[in-house]
């Protein structure tokens, strides 16, 4: 296998740099996790990188050469990139194959949950009630890395996680393909017991700080909340989402 030159660990992650190292990288078919373009790049090497970062839709931030300079010292050349410990998948082909299967889907949307620990304590619950895969926007979204996959135990190495561009035209598929959208949140009177989880569902799970996006709230065929009976307003995120997925193992096991 060619050694990828340029590839460094920091703070656990492993990184990438230069432009032929990350061309080098996409081509070899590892998953870019985040990629850091300097503004006002342009340059003939750059086109053919830019090329495939569109291809690939790999995620990416357009940042100030201040910002590139923090990240590595050395010849960036105006790129650098984070690499994925794990492989991402795409909802479009995950749901026709859970039907095949026989399966009612169990989709989990996380909506910009970005606190790593969260996602990784959320990724171990699903992987033990039994989620099919978890979906989360490509932006305002927890980093997959070190501390995400030590949280979850290994789950990440087990549940399928796909990422989209556009989570509002995601949930429309979902829809579409028969699945009824729950979200959990407090904007209603509704208990999360009321619903009927046996039938394909996805469940929405949004941040601690500004809960789930009303527009996405539009989206939802049935809005439930967990009940809270003592002086704290809410629980963590990734507590409530063990609530919300055992009352769904608890209806399935019922069968």
């Amino acid at each position: 296998m060619k050694q990828i030159s340029n590839l460094k660990i920091m703070k656990n992650k492993e990184a990438i740099f230069g432009i032929r190292p990350i061309i080098e990288v996409i081509k070899s078919g590892k998953t870019i996790d985040k990629l850091f373009i300097q503004k006002g790049l342009h340059n003939e090497s750059f086109a053919i990188l830019w090329k495939l970062v569109r291809e690939n839709r790999i995620n990416y931030k357009h940042v100030p050469v201040e910002k590139m300079n923090r990240l590595t010292k050395k010849n960036h050349q105006g790129v650098f990139a984070f690499i994925s410990p794990i492989d991402f998948y795409n909802i479009e082909d995950v749901i026709p194959n859970l039907y095949e299967e026989g399966k009612s889907p169990l989709i989990l949307i996380l909506d910009r949950i970005t606190d790593v620990r969260n996602f990784g304590a959320i990724a171990r619950t699903a992987e033990c009630a039994n989620v099919d895969c978890i979906i989360v926007p490509e932006q305002n979204s927890a980093a997959i890395n070190s501390d995400a996959m030590k949280t979850s135990s290994g789950a990440l190495n087990n549940i399928k996680i796909c990422r989209t561009w556009n989570l509002k035209m995601t949930l429309q598929m979902l829809k579409d393909s028969g699945i009824q959208i729950v979200s959990c949140t407090e904007k209603t009177n509704n208990k999360i017991y009321s619903v009927n989880y046996q039938i394909p569902t996805a469940i929405i799970l949004g941040s601690e700080e500004n809960g789930i996006s009303n527009e996405f709230l539009k989206f939802s065929d049935e809005k439930v909340k967990i009940p809270i009976l003592g002086n704290i307003e809410s629980l963590n995120v990734s507590v409530a989402c063990g609530v919300i997925l055992y009352e769904i193992v608890r209806q399935r096991l019922s069968l």
